[in-house]
């Protein structure tokens, strides 16, 4: 087990890619602090960590609200791998975009990780080493209608992964980031229809969706070991799409 002794901290890991790396970090060795906004789906993922010999606590937190996310890196206290993974995603054409959710989206997936980073990475300063791995997408390297101001957070955290790699670098710290493509997850399918969803896999060059288990391993490598000279790099995991040139 190559994450011995380390704390993994994972935002937005009670479901989806973030449960499945949270499961991964803890099968390596890592002590996981899951962090979700649903307690209930929080104490599942704690029991499947544990169930599997593993180790891990539950940390409540919304990314959206500075103070929860300040309790939560106290909480978290010093980490060796931060996972930024919490996002919120409803999608909506320009034209229709409410200010509401476009302040959530914001709130949620720029403003919160990056005061989440700052204070994890302080910590991981003080004693020379960490990974930081942030969960973006393809929709903010690639147009894709109807994903405008998600895409745009996302690509945000592309461009902030980009500078704390230069920033951080000196620390020790690495920095990263994995954009999925089309990834099975209950929450994409609910608001897209499993139907069409599946046609979208069928476009791309390995001709079928994701799973969340796929990018969780991409999100773990990035995070381990075993990719101790990358930095500064947005993996894309997307079956290919990006290789086509279309969105």
């Amino acid at each position: 087990m190559q994450l011995q002794n380390q704390t993994a901290l994972v935002t937005g890991s009670t479901s989806g890619i973030g449960r499945e790396a949270a499961l991964l970090l803890a099968a390596e060795g890592a002590f996981v602090i899951v962090s979700g906004r649903n307690p209930t789906k929080g104490a599942d993922t704690v029991a499947a960590i544990e169930a599997s010999g593993g180790r891990a606590k539950f940390v409540a937190a919304d990314l959206s609200d500075l103070d929860s996310v300040r309790h939560l890196a106290e909480a978290a206290g010093e980490v060796d791998i931060l996972v930024n993974n919490a996002g919120a995603f409803p999608f909506a054409p320009t034209l229709e975009q409410g200010l509401d959710t476009f302040t959530t989206l914001v709130d949620t997936n720029m403003r919160g990780t990056y005061f989440l980073t700052a204070a994890v990475a302080k910590t991981m300063a003080a004693k020379g080493a960490g990974s930081i791995v942030n969960v973006t997408t393809i929709a903010g390297l690639s147009g894709m209608g109807g994903t405008s101001v998600y895409g745009a957070t996302k690509a945000a955290v592309d461009s902030l992964t980009h500078t704390w790699a230069v920033e951080f670098g000196g620390s020790g710290i690495r920095v990263n980031a994995v954009a999925p493509g089309h990834t099975k997850t209950d929450n994409v399918v609910d608001m897209i229809g499993e139907e069409a969803f599946e046609e979208l896999g069928a476009r791309v060059p390995l001709g079928r969706l994701a799973s969340a288990r796929e990018i969780a391993e991409v999100i773990v490598f990035l995070a381990s070991p075993k990719a101790s000279y990358i930095t500064g790099v947005t993996l894309p995991a997307d079956g290919g799409f990006m290789a086509l040139g279309i969105a």
